[in-house]
């Protein structure tokens, strides 16, 4: 086990009823559950996200905790959360970061692995 982790995982899903296909808008919705699996209680400070359109259109997004939260985790412990991503493509993918601080001090990244983001039956 790490001293300093956390592990990021991502469950996203196409919201039909807030998108407009034919004005080339689409909206998804993303569940992100970290879990701190490291030795050391620390708190996620930051994010930093790459958003990536089907027609390679990438946006960087960075700010402050996420969810308007900066949360604390100790060992063993995830925090769950839902946010959203509109896109101009009926698929796109994200990845990213979170800046982390631990309870002695040390600053580490906890990485976000890429999802993909598909309206469905676009992807077979």
């Amino acid at each position: 086990m790490a001293k300093y982790e956390f592990t990021v995982t991502a469950s996203p899903q196409f919201i039909a009823e807030q998108s407009d296909p034919e004005a080339d808008q689409y909206v998804f919705a993303y569940t992100i559950t970290v879990h701190n699996t490291g030795e050391m209680t620390a708190r996620l400070l930051s994010r930093h996200w790459v958003i990536t359109d089907a027609d390679g259109k990438v946006d960087e997004v960075r700010g402050d905790g996420v969810v308007g939260e900066q949360p604390l985790l100790r060992p063993g412990e995830a925090f769950r959360y839902t946010s959203g991503c509109p896109l101009e493509t009926p698929v796109g993918s994200m990845r990213g970061t979170y800046h982390c601080v631990a309870e002695d001090g040390t600053h580490f990244d906890a990485s976000v692995p890429e999802f993909v983001m598909s309206m469905p039956r676009v992807l077979h």
